[in-house]
């Protein structure tokens, strides 16, 4: 019989292992905030929207990126 509730599993104090990585803390941006992305470089905040989406002007041209935002990072 399998065991069908949460995947998480507690971490004991005795175990040899390492605890599980914290979850990464959820970034919010904010309009004119400067960011850099792995892929189209350095970037303002142009638009938040309320479903978490935001749109950022890059200089070469606009891209909505949706959270939580994998590899958008707020300088």
């Amino acid at each position: 019989m399998r065991y069908s509730g949460s995947s998480r599993q507690r971490h004991l104090p005795t175990s040899p292992f390492p605890p599980p990585p914290a979850a990464p803390p959820v970034v919010k941006f904010a309009l004119q905030d400067l960011v850099t992305h792995d892929k189209y470089g350095l970037g303002r905040v142009v638009e938040v929207e309320a479903g978490g989406a935001v749109l950022v002007d890059f200089g070469t041209g606009k891209i909505r990126i949706l959270a939580p935002y994998p590899r958008l990072l707020k300088l």
